[in-house]
């Protein structure tokens, strides 16, 4: 079953159920989806589906910052609400430790010496990672094991 069937499937679900709130994320989740897929002229297979849901977790968590600012609670809890319901769709997220060792790999495979490499080695390493991990959390780990190595 594929991704966008899975969340056709939970849309289902959550309209039986009458969840409001989980509707709503997986309706916009879809939308977004057609939009990508009229604008790349073709269908959108589960990584560029993997790439959307990571994108409006990103948006969510910026205005979670916005609205602690702003000491709105209710919107954070809202947007966290939604963040749990997003997260359900992407696969296990990768730990610290995963990320690092990996990071490590790729540094060796590509022969990566010096912190200009990082294009390099986030180039390899992004589609390993793909839908496990943020790509700030990414660069920020490579970053590190970069400078290490300098």
């Amino acid at each position: 079953m594929s991704l966008k069937e899975t969340i056709e499937a939970n849309l289902k679900a959550a309209m039986k159920a009458g969840a409001d709130d989980r509707k709503r994320v997986l309706r916009l989740i879809l939308a977004a989806a057609k939009l990508a897929e009229v604008e790349k002229g073709s269908g959108l297979d589960d990584s560029g589906l993997l790439g959307i849901i990571q994108k409006e977790v990103k948006i969510r968590r910026e205005s979670i910052e916005g609205a602690q600012h702003a000491q709105r609670e209710d919107l954070v809890a809202a947007s966290l609400a939604e963040i749990a319901i997003l997260e359900e769709l992407l696969p296990k997220q990768m730990s610290d430790e995963e990320l690092l060792a990996l990071a490590v790999k790729t540094a060796d495979e590509v022969g990566a010496t010096a912190l200009t490499d990082t294009g390099k080695v986030m180039k390899a390493l992004m589609p390993k990672v793909q839908g496990r991990a943020a790509g700030d959390k990414v660069s920020l780990i490579v970053r590190q094991v970069l400078q290490n190595r300098a």
